[in-house]
């Protein structure tokens, strides 16, 4: 199926801007979200000039909320809540994918936050009523999706969701990126242990110097 405009809130981050330049180096038509429209659109111009293409354009959130046909979130965890609720009407009616890790830090290293609604994506869910809510792509590594030396990601990405078209699509564009396969990882009320998966990936890398990612195996 036609994806559409993809509107990445969120998209100056490093997660966030990594998965716009890939989905734009496929020849997605990207529109990078912030709270700084200047930075979105550096962001943008940016992106364009890596990728060799001119379909990545930056807008406030609510703007990028409001031209795009699906959306990612991407924006920190302090802000989520915060962010999502302001752009309800924007997203309604609207497939959104969730991508975001409530995650604390400490001597110890990172550590997976209690969140009141279960996970990230089931806060996104209770806000947007109006919205179908999907969670993705928390384990991409966004060093290697930045690297434009690099032609492919190999890495699993697991979606969760209750609306099997929902899900569909963001498998469909998982697979837009070279590399990488969308996995079906269960309902939305399963997301919290695959945000918090995360904490023990970052965990993996500082230990082995690597960005490693998650592969399924027998399917």
């Amino acid at each position: 199926m036609e994806l559409g405009t993809i509107g990445v809130i969120g998209g100056t981050g490093p997660q966030g801007r990594g998965l716009a330049y890939r989905w734009a180096r496929a020849g997605l038509r990207v529109v990078i979200g912030s709270r700084d429209a200047a930075r979105a659109q550096a962001t943008a111009a940016e992106l364009c000039e890596l990728a060799g293409v001119d379909i990545v354009t930056g807008a406030v959130n609510a703007e990028c909320a409001a031209a795009a046909d699906l959306v990612l979130v991407a924006v920190p965890w302090d802000g989520h809540a915060a962010t999502v609720e302001s752009l309800r009407a924007e997203l309604a009616g609207k497939l959104v994918i969730d991508c975001v890790n409530p995650l604390g830090f400490d001597k110890q290293g990172p550590y997976p936050l209690t969140v009141p609604e279960g996970s990230a994506a089931q806060q996104a869910a209770a806000l947007l009523t109006e919205s179908t809510v999907t969670a993705a792509f928390h384990h991409v590594s966004a060093v290697l999706l930045a690297d434009a030396s690099l032609d492919k990601v190999d890495t699993d990405v697991l979606v969760l969701g209750d609306d099997r078209e929902a899900v569909g699509t963001v498998i469909q564009l998982a697979g837009a990126i070279p590399g990488v396969r969308g996995v079906y990882g269960g309902r939305l009320r399963n997301a919290a242990q695959v945000e918090a998966l995360t904490a023990n990936l970052i965990a993996i890398n500082r230990r082995y110097s690597a960005h490693a990612g998650i592969r399924i195996t027998d399917i």
